[in-house]
C-alpha cells in the first residue's frame, strides 16, 4: 500500500508543483481583478465601467481561440507559459506604479487587461498541453478532479481574499499578494518542472487546422447545437456578472464585503455540484439533463435575485444558480469526447471556444450598458409605481434588480427553445 502511494507521488511529481503553484498565481491574479473591479466601480459607479474590465481581457481570447491551438502545437510549451506568465506580471507591475504615483486612470486597466487577455489566450491552451504530457494517463480522472476542486476553492476565496485585502491594505497590498504568488509559480515552472517534449504541427497551417474544425462542426448539428445553446447561457449569465456589482454595491445591505460572499458563493456551489456528480449514476439521456440543469439554473437564479433583498438569499440564489454546473458540464464533455475523433479534438475544441465563448464580451456589456442606461433609467422614472418598487425595490439598485428579471426571462426561453430543438438529435454513447 505505502509503495504503491510513493510510486504514485512519483509518477504525479511534475504535477503536483505545477498544479499547486499554478493554482496560486491563479489566485494571486484572481484576486487583483476583483480587487480592481471594487476600485473601478467606487470611482465611476458605473456596472458598464467594471463590465468593461472583463469585456476587454476575454475578447482576444474568443478572437484568437480558434488559432491558439495550432500556435500551441508549434512552439515550446514551457517557454510559451513562461512568457505569458511574465507579460501578466509586468502588466500588474504597470498597474501597481500608476497607482502609486496617482496616474490611474480607467484606460490604462483596458489597455492592460487587452494584452493580459492575449496572454492568456495563448497560455491557457499551452497550459492544458503541458498538463496532459506530465500526467500519466491512468491518473487523468484523478487529477482532473483537483483541478476541478482548485478551480472552485479560487472562486471561493478570491473575492473574500480580495475584499479583506483592499480595505485593509488597500491595492497596495493585492497587488504585493499577487506579484508574490507569480514568483512561487515562475520559480517553480523554470526550475522543478520538466515538460516532455511533444510532436510539432510544422507543416499545417493554422488556417488548415481551424477549417477542419469548422467542417466537422457544420458536419455534427447535435454538437452545433449544443455548442450555441452554451453560448446563449453564457450570454445571459455573462450579463448577470455584469449587474451583479451594480445590485449588491448600492444596496443598503450590501458592499464590497457582501458582494465579496455572495460571489464565493458560486465557488461554495461548484464544489457541492462536483461531489452530486460523482455519486450520480449514468443518465439515460445526456442532452436532456444538460438544458434541463441550465432551465432549473437560469430560471430561479435570477428571479430570486431580481425580487429579494436580503443578503442570505443572494448567496441562496447564488448556489442554486451553480450547483448543477458541473452536471451539465460533466454531461457535456462526454458528449464531446465521444463525439469528436480523438484525432481532431484539438482544432474541434478550439473552434468550440470561439463559439460558445464570444457571446462573454458581448453579454458583459450588454448588462453594463442596460443597468447603466436603461434599468436605472427606467426606475428612476417609474420607480414610484407600486408594482415596480414593490417588485424591484425603489433607488439606485433597483434598476439592476429589474435586470436580473429580464435575465430569469430570457434564459429560460433560450433553455425552452433550445431543448425542444435538440429532441431532433439522437446522442448514443458507445
Amino acid at each position: 500500500m505505502k509503495h504503491g502511494k510513493k510510486k504514485e507521488l512519483s509518477a504525479l511529481r511534475e504535477f503536483w508543483i505545477l498544479w499547486s503553484t499554478q493554482s496560486i498565481s491563479q489566485l494571486g491574479s484572481s484576486i487583483t481583478t476583483f480587487a480592481l473591479t471594487l476600485w473601478l466601480y467606487e470611482k465611476t459607479g458605473s456596472s458598464l465601467s467594471t463590465a468593461a474590465l472583463t469585456i476587454c481581457s476575454y475578447t482576444p481570447y474568443v478572437l484568437m481561440s480558434i488559432f491558439a491551438g495550432a500556435l500551441t502545437d508549434r512552439f515550446d510549451k514551457k517557454r510559451m507559459m513562461l512568457g505569458c506568465d511574465v507579460s501578466a506580471a509586468i502588466c500588474t507591475i504597470i498597474v501597481f506604479i500608476l497607482f502609486r504615483t496617482n496616474c490611474l486612470a480607467v484606460w490604462h486597466l483596458y489597455v492592460l487587461n487587452v494584452i493580459s487577455g492575449l496572454m492568456n489566450t495563448v497560455q491557457q491552451p499551452a497550459s492544458e498541453v503541458a498538463m496532459t504530457l506530465v500526467i500519466p494517463e491512468k491518473y487523468y480522472q484523478k487529477t482532473s478532479g483537483l483541478r476541478s476542486l482548485s478551480s472552485s476553492l479560487i472562486s471561493i476565496l478570491n473575492p473574500l481574499i480580495a475584499t479583506a485585502l483592499y480595505a485593509f491594505v488597500g491595492l497596495n497590498g493585492v497587488v504585493a499578494v499577487d506579484i508574490g504568488s507569480f514568483l512561487v509559480a515562475f520559480t517553480a515552472l523554470l526550475f522543478l518542472i520538466r515538460i516532455p517534449e511533444s510532436r510539432s504541427v510544422e507543416r499545417e497551417s493554422v488556417r488548415k487546422l481551424a477549417k477542419e474544425g469548422l467542417v466537422f462542426l457544420r458536419e455534427n448539428p447535435l454538437v452545433m447545437t449544443l455548442i450555441l445553446f452554451m453560448s446563449g447561457v453564457n450570454l445571459v449569465a455573462s450579463a448577470f456578472d455584469a449587474t451583479l456589482p451594480g445590485y449588491v454595491l448600492p444596496n443598503p445591505k450590501g458592499g464590497s464585503s457582501v458582494l465579496g460572499i455572495v460571489t464565493s458563493c458560486s465557488g461554495a456551489a461548484m464544489i457541492i455540484g462536483s461531489l452530486i456528480v460523482s455519486v450520480l449514476p449514468k443518465p439515460k439521456d445526456r442532452v436532456k439533463v444538460i438544458y434541463l440543469t441550465m432551465l432549473f439554473s437560469l430560471g430561479t437564479e435570477n428571479f430570486l435575485l431580481a425580487f429579494c433583498r436580503e443578503p442570505v438569499l443572494w448567496c441562496i440564489g447564488q448556489i442554486i444558480g451553480w450547483v448543477l454546473v458541473p452536471v451539465m458540464n460533466a454531461n457535456m464533455d462526454v458528449i464531446l469526447r465521444t463525439t469528436i475523433p480523438l484525432e481532431l479534438q484539438g482544432r474541434v475544441y478550439a473552434c468550440r471556444n470561439t463559439f460558445q465563448f464570444f457571446t462573454i464580451p458581448i453579454g458583459l456589456f450588454l448588462g453594463g450598458f442596460m443597468v447603466d442606461h436603461v434599468c436605472e433609467p427606467v426606475m428612476r422614472e417609474y420607480g414610484d409605481l407600486t408594482v415596480l418598487k414593490t417588485l424591484f425595490g425603489a433607488g439606485k439598485g433597483s434598476g439592476a434588480a429589474l435586470m436580473m428579471f429580464v435575465l430569469g426571462v430570457s434564459g429560460t426561453l433560450i433553455c425552452v427553445i433550445t431543448g425542444r430543438k435538440l429532441k431532433k438529435y439522437q446522442y448514443n454513447e458507445t
